[in-house]
């Protein structure tokens, strides 16, 4: 059993709620094959700590990733991966070179993490319609 240093970040001004930003951004870690299963996610203490939200919103992120089938909650112990999401590692793939590029282009340009973000977002839209 492996703890994680997964370091939650917290973007007040995003419009998404609190919850949701921690259940995306643990899903987003398995994803890139950053948690595996057995890997113990932080406590609800630790990233309040690390973050200055309210323990209900980290409660109610685990339990939803929970009630995904994602994570196990073992009384005394922790929050604990249960599964992995996608096939291969993302963090492996000659596309997130090209996409590292792209983004370094993108900021040389000026851009701001905002516009790159808007700019992301609507390609993916773009391609990948009616996937979700």
């Amino acid at each position: 059993m492996e703890e994680i240093a997964l370091e939650y970040r917290i973007d007040r001004r995003s419009g998404v709620a609190t919850y949701l930003q921690i259940v995306q951004q643990t899903k987003q870690a398995l994803r890139m094959g950053l948690l595996e299963p057995g890997d113990r996610l932080p406590t609800a203490r630790e990233v309040v700590e690390a973050t200055a939200i309210n323990p209900n919103t980290v409660l109610k992120a685990y339990r939803e990733l929970e009630r995904e089938g994602l994570v196990e909650a073992r009384r005394g112990l922790g929050t604990f991966i249960r599964t992995t999401l996608g096939t291969a590692s993302p963090a492996d793939s000659p596309l997130r070179g090209e996409l590292a590029d792209w983004a370094r282009r993108a900021r040389a340009a000026g851009l701001e993490r905002e516009d790159v973000a808007a700019l992301f977002t609507s390609v993916l839209k773009e391609h990948f319609e009616g996937d979700e």
